[in-house]
């Protein structure tokens, strides 16, 4: 056996990927039920500091910094998200 064989099967690398998404998805909605309207560079430490010690050799990419401005700018959906637009109670 080469060391380049050497690889999770693609059963264990999809559950590795729908667990870090998970872990994703769970700090991102869990900083917007706190954080929405705080400043993005606040955001985006505080989403840091939830996210590196989850993974091993954790280093944040552009995708840490779009979630914590869409949480600072209110933009996540969530369980206790509303929408004004969404709806219309109007009865004409």
């Amino acid at each position: 056996m080469q060391p380049q064989d050497i690889a999770w099967n693609d059963e264990a690398r999809a559950k590795i990927l729908d667990d870090s998404d998970r872990v994703l998805r769970e700090a991102v909605l869990d900083l917007s039920r706190t954080m929405t309207g705080h400043d993005a560079d606040e955001v985006y430490s505080a989403l840091y500091a939830q996210l590196k010690d989850r993974f091993i050799d954790f280093e944040p990419g552009p995708d840490i910094r779009t979630y914590a401005d869409a949480i600072a700018n209110g933009e996540i959906a969530g369980d206790d998200a509303t929408s004004d637009d969404a709806g219309s109670t109007d009865a004409a």
